[in-house]
């Protein structure tokens, strides 16, 4: 039995380097979306540090998260980058999805 999971990760990286940590990790949520068990993640920016960023990811399988998603091949790079650019250890909080509720609107209004 599958037991999907949500995840927050906070990575707050050293001045200087909040562009680099986009590029690294553009590569990563890009080849995430083409996983089976990945339902959808969002990359958030502090709006009053502009070094802090948060990823809300949610995925089909917990046990297979851990265990296959966080030692693929393409998070290599970002993962040994990262812990080189961190200001503080990214934190990780695991959550139990109980309800998702979602609307699209039109940004250009």
């Amino acid at each position: 039995m599958t037991t999907p999971i949500a995840l927050i990760v906070s990575i707050h990286v050293l001045d200087g380097h909040a562009e680099e940590y986009l590029r690294l990790s553009r590569p990563v949520l890009d080849a995430m979306r083409h996983e089976p068990t990945f339902i959808n993640t969002v990359q958030h920016r502090d709006p009053d540090d502009p070094n802090r960023f948060m990823l809300y990811e949610t995925w089909a399988d917990r046990a297979e998260f851990f265990e296959v998603q966080m030692t693929r091949p393409y998070r290599l790079p970002y993962e040994r980058r990262l812990a080189e650019i961190l200001r503080t250890p990214r934190t990780m909080h695991v959550w139990e999805p109980l309800r998702a509720d979602f609307t699209f609107f039109d940004r250009s209004r």
